[in-house]
């Protein structure tokens, strides 16, 4: 990984600015959340619970620099997601100017509103791939768990994408309500023609964090997916990728959130915010500055957001003498706020953490019989809620 030079302040856990001479590493990656305009409504989705509306998005050329600031920094990749991407009519001219300027560029899609013509535009433009999420292989729960009859939509997209001639990913989000049918979903992601299958068992801050006791697994569904996976892993070999992204609540030591607060990623929202993570706006006593108002480069190395956990200076014990305290890097920051309401706790999912005993509560609910109904991932506007499909228009 490639290093820069930057002086910076990073904060104790006295949240006293201590100004330090450090190696920045560059990041690789650029998550561009072009809108939070979806037609599905997926209870566990990855966007913050406070939506953007339509009238809060960057425009075009607001987001063609970012991409080229982006590249003067060193960033590889650019990964176009949403909400939905292709809500934008602009994708394809966004996709254009970052293939131009060298980036390797991933569209990141629920599959359900792209047609063969707009794909060949996109393959046209310098797309290089294509990861489609698919909730179950059962049709019926695929639709219930997206708020959404999309199911055969998202199959037929995927072999679209084979068609024109884009490598595929299938982003499989699995969880109590789904593991039963995993072996199915590596046997279809394997028909599907994919190169790779992302299993990502469902993380717990925002709209998952809302539908924890409908969404967390049993220690033994757990097990035994991990075993599934273990085993496809040997039998596919060269014919399928399989990455396994586990839940944390029954480990041991945390995970190594985004391989640390800003060391290798960063993530601009709809409205132009960049983030450290995805979910880093649930941190509610941050500020994040925007892409409008700074230059990235400026940020990446700068930003009061990006230094608050950056590095070890900010840990409190135990993390500060932890011997894997530049492994896990106290693990997730999310995380550990939503459980404990403090800003630099021990992620609780660590043995060692003084807050371990705040995962007793959602482990005791764990296999009861009486599962809640999904709270959806909705937009709300003042006293109405609308829908939240790209045609969707305010009662």
């Amino acid at each position: 990984m490639s290093e820069i030079d930057t002086e910076k302040n990073e904060l104790n856990s006295e949240n006293t600015s201590i100004p330090v001479k450090e190696k920045l590493q560059i990041p690789y990656a650029v998550l561009c959340e072009l809108t939070h305009r979806c037609p599905l409504s997926c209870p566990y989705c990855s966007n913050p619970v406070e939506l953007e509306m339509k009238s809060r998005e960057i425009d075009t050329e607001t987001w063609k620099r970012a991409l080229s600031e982006a590249v003067k920094i060193g960033i590889l990749q650019a990964h176009f997601s949403g909400g939905e991407p292709t809500a934008r009519k602009d994708l394809e001219e966004m996709v254009q100017h970052a293939s131009s300027i060298g980036l390797y560029t991933n569209l990141i899609t629920s599959g359900v509103l792209i047609k063969e013509e707009r794909l060949k535009k996109l393959y046209d433009a310098g797309l290089d791939h294509v990861q489609v999420s698919i909730q179950d292989t059962d049709p019926e729960n695929s639709n219930k768990i997206a708020g959404y009859k999309g199911h055969e939509k998202k199959l037929h997209t995927c072999g679209l994408i084979r068609k024109v001639g884009l490598p595929l990913t299938v982003n499989a989000v699995m969880h109590r309500q789904n593991l039963h049918n995993l072996k199915e979903m590596i046997d279809l992601a394997v028909k599907l023609d994919a190169e790779r299958l992302e299993v990502a068992q469902v993380q717990y801050y925002g709209w998952a964090l809302k539908n924890q006791t409908a969404f967390l697994p049993t220690k033994e569904q757990l097990d035994k997916a991990t075993e599934i996976v273990e085993e496809a892993r040997i039998k596919l070999k060269g014919i399928l990728a399989i990455d396994y992204v586990v839940p944390d609540y029954y480990a041991k030591r945390p995970k190594s959130c985004m391989g640390g607060w800003g060391r290798q990623f960063l993530n601009i929202t709809p409205a132009g915010k960049v983030l450290p993570c995805h979910a880093a706006e649930s941190l509610d006593f941050l500020k994040f500055d925007n892409i409008k108002d700074k230059p990235l480069s400026w940020i990446w190395e700068n930003s009061e957001a990006f230094n608050r956990f950056r590095g070890t200076s900010w840990m409190p014990e135990p993390c500060r003498s932890c011997d894997r305290k530049e492994i896990d890097w106290g693990g997730c920051r999310c995380q550990a706020f939503a459980l404990t309401g403090k800003e630099d706790a021990t992620d609780p999912t660590c043995e060692f953490s003084p807050y371990r005993k705040v995962l007793d509560e959602p482990l005791s609910k764990v296999g009861q019989k009486d599962i809640p109904e999904f709270i959806y991932r909705k937009i709300e506007v003042k006293k109405r809620t609308i829908g939240i499909g790209h045609n969707s228009k305010k009662a």
